[in-house]
């Protein structure tokens, strides 16, 4: 059988992850002198809450070497054929340079994959190569079914502050200006975060998501992802509405991605395989 592996800016859940037989390699985060491994010591929920209590930007930091090193002994430990790894995209972290370098040792064939995006869209995809694996697909054939999913994510953050301080807005700077007052629209372009609009209100910005929603054909996964966002209920209701054929994956955004988009984040992701 082959496993799969993926990072904890995936946006999995414990529960999720486990149900179906992904492994979460965790990031770390850092508050000033304090460090945290995600998810393992500090939840999604403990980080908004302690975010909306720090006076400073939290840092996060690839997995080591180590780290992807073990989970794939693990895999092999326990009888795996192969792996495949799928990771947050190289333009955001360091975590496919981590798990490109501890599979060159690894004790089984380890296919590493760069996701080129982050938090749910990576969920979606690393949940579809679970489900070609739980088929019985060979190593190639699960590479493939992560080729295929590719996700499409459209996004609103309540603010720019989080990604300008974090450096990860890249050419949306140019597009969105010191516009702060505005509700971002984006999405990742060539690995990248990468502006795909703004409006002016957050009713306008969900209105924006949900008429994009509607606009996609052929969904076979969808997911909702969000940081404390109030509206989020209102959200998945809606979306439901949209496409009631394809039940939400709803998560609750984690560190990895919260330092960089900030509370009230919200997003969709749509895949087609």
């Amino acid at each position: 059988m082959i496993r799969i592996v993926t990072d904890s800016s995936a946006d999995l859940s414990p529960a999720v992850a486990e149900d179906h037989k992904i492994e979460v390699v965790p990031l770390t985060i850092r508050f000033g002198d304090e460090e945290f491994v995600d998810r393992l010591d500090l939840s999604a929920e403990a980080f908004w809450e302690r975010l909306s209590r720090s006076d400073t930007l939290p840092g996060t930091a690839a997995p080591s070497v180590g780290a992807f090193g073990e989970a794939y002994r693990r895999m092999a430990d326990e009888g795996a054929d192969g792996v495949v790894a799928v990771t947050i995209s190289q333009n955001l972290s360091g975590t496919y340079q981590s798990a490109t370098l501890a599979a060159q040792d690894a004790p089984l064939p380890v296919r590493v994959i760069d996701s080129r995006t982050a938090s749910i869209p990576l969920g979606l995809t690393a949940i579809a190569a679970a489900d070609a694996s739980r088929l019985g697909a060979d190593l190639q054939d699960v590479e493939q079914a992560v080729s295929r999913a590719r996700p499409d994510l459209l996004a609103t953050l309540d603010t720019l502050e989080y990604l300008q301080k974090g450096g990860r807005i890249g050419a949306a700077q140019a597009f969105f200006g010191g516009l702060l007052n505005v509700k971002p629209l984006i999405t990742f372009t060539d690995g990248a975060v990468a502006a795909a609009g703004r409006v002016r209100t957050r009713r306008k910005a969900l209105g924006a998501l949900l008429d994009w929603l509607s606009e996609q054909d052929a969904i076979t996964r969808l997911g909702v992802v969000h940081g404390n966002a109030p509206d989020i209920d209102d959200c998945v209701y809606q979306v439901r509405e949209r496409a009631p054929d394809t039940d939400p994956l709803v998560a609750l955004a984690g560190p990895v991605i919260g330092t960089h988009a900030g509370p009230g984040v919200l997003g969709i992701a749509v895949s087609r395989t």
